[in-house]
């Protein structure tokens, strides 16, 4: 079938969007119309709320919000909210941190909490007057022209940290950056920084055309490409770790605390070592931090780019994660760039995400780097441990269960049968079918 286009779709009503959607890509079938109105709230007020959120928004896309219980981190018990719609994520996580408390808790560290904008720009100039420039007019030039934007973020001990001039010549031809760091304290930053980059790159544009050692022809040269922050901040870095003596890693697969440890180290060094396991490991990872990023009203795509750019920083794609074992002590541990924010966006507005920052205790944008990491570090360590143990699929199936039933439209008494038969037994979707038919008669 040939769609046709449609003018003007964002200034329709909501149900005039529906009708059209319906109509024209789902053959008028009005079962989809009652699908999408099931999921609008009754509230008015919160409907319209959600719907200023994004554009063109026909309905609300629920996912489950659940709470792993039992993490204390920095000597403090934190229950932690976690939006996922992945079976055993929660389930990993609180069992993670149940293990953990016993032994002294999470231990965070912040590294630094810098993060990074750019100014990028084409000047064929010589480069050793663009750097003269730079260095004797520029830098405090744009110092200057954003001292208004960043007035309050100066009171409240943020701002601009550093401008520096980078040539990238070698790599593109005329190729230049105004590289900024920033600190934006508890706000993720982004409409911060990219006002001063765009403000840095009026003043260059300015500065240049007054600049009497360049030529016409160099002036007339210089074009503005773009001016953004950078999703990649590996100079705002936290640490999350846990480390006990190796008699104290017992677990209850049956599995000596020695043959535990040693295994659990090989298996991060696999991660370090090969992508294609870093890549999975590394998501197992993201699970848990991404989760705690969209229940926090964060950018989860912004968290999950940067941890992957900083895997690949070797220049080989690698673990998150690492692990030793010296004089009898196991230790574990992440080193996560995450940049995030308890002030501005969704913090304020969203019912949840307030919900979840007052669960949390109101952290600072920093104690909340380190919540995030400890969740990272908490889902892989219970996915390795299923790993090196009973296999991954024994904990997983058993939570993806109650999908398959639904899938299969079993009844409250049924699903209540399948709990009970594979309390002993590793699930598995034809297992399932096959029990299925047979207490239905099929």
């Amino acid at each position: 079938m040939t769609h046709l286009p449609v003018q003007g779709f964002s200034k329709l009503s909501k149900q005039e969007k529906i009708d059209w959607i319906v109509k024209e890509y789902l053959d008028d079938n009005k079962d989809f119309e009652k699908i999408l109105k099931s999921y609008l709230n009754e509230n008015a007020d919160l409907q319209k709320l959600h719907e200023e959120f994004s554009e063109n928004t026909l309905t609300n896309f629920y996912m489950p919000y659940g709470i792993a219980p039992n993490f204390l981190i920095d000597g403090k018990i934190m229950a932690i909210p976690m939006v996922v719609e992945e079976s055993s994520v929660v389930a990993a996580a609180s069992k993670a941190a149940k293990f953990w408390m016993e032994k002294g808790g999470f231990k965070t560290t912040i590294i630094n909490t810098q993060k990074l904008g750019h100014t990028h720009f084409i000047f064929d100039a010589e480069p050793h007057k663009i750097k003269h420039f730079f260095n004797f007019n520029l830098k405090k030039k744009l110092m200057e022209a954003t001292d208004a934007i960043t007035s309050n973020m100066r009171k409240r001990g943020g701002g601009i940290l550093d401008i520096k001039l980078i040539d990238k010549t070698s790599e593109m031809e005329n190729y230049y950056q105004l590289k900024a760091s920033f600190n934006t304290v508890d706000s993720m930053g982004a409409n911060f920084i990219n006002s001063c980059l765009e403000q840095f790159g009026k003043t260059l544009k300015d500065e240049v055309q007054k600049e009497e050692s360049f030529s016409q022809v160099e002036k007339d040269s210089l074009q503005i490409v773009m001016n953004i922050l950078s999703n990649y901040t590996p100079d705002c870095i936290v640490r999350a770790e846990v480390s006990c003596k190796i008699e104290d890693l017992k677990d209850d697969s049956g599995i000596s605390n020695e043959d535990f440890a040693k295994k659990f180290k090989q298996a991060i060094r696999i991660a370090e070592i090969e992508p294609y396991r870093a890549t999975t490991h590394n998501k197992g990872i993201m699970n848990g931090v991404d989760a705690v990023v969209i229940a926090t009203g964060n950018d989860f795509r912004a968290t999950a780019s940067c941890a992957h750019a900083y895997a690949s920083k070797s220049g080989s794609y690698s673990s998150l994660t690492h692990c030793t074992i010296d004089n009898g002590i196991f230790r574990f541990w992440i080193d996560l760039p995450i940049s995030v924010g308890v002030v501005g966006g969704l913090t304020n507005l969203h019912p949840l995400v307030k919900f979840s920052l007052a669960l949390l205790g109101k952290p600072s944008a920093q104690e909340l780097m380190s919540i995030l990491a400890v969740s990272g570090l908490a889902q892989n360590f219970g996915a390795l441990r299923s790993l090196i143990t009973t296999g991954i699929q024994k904990g997983h199936m058993k939570m993806h269960l109650l999908n398959i039933l639904n899938q299969m439209g079993a009844t409250e008494e049924e699903k209540a049968h399948f709990v009970n038969y594979f309390k002993d037994k590793t699930v598995t979707h034809h297992e399932v079918i096959s029990e299925f038919e047979k207490l239905r008669n099929v």
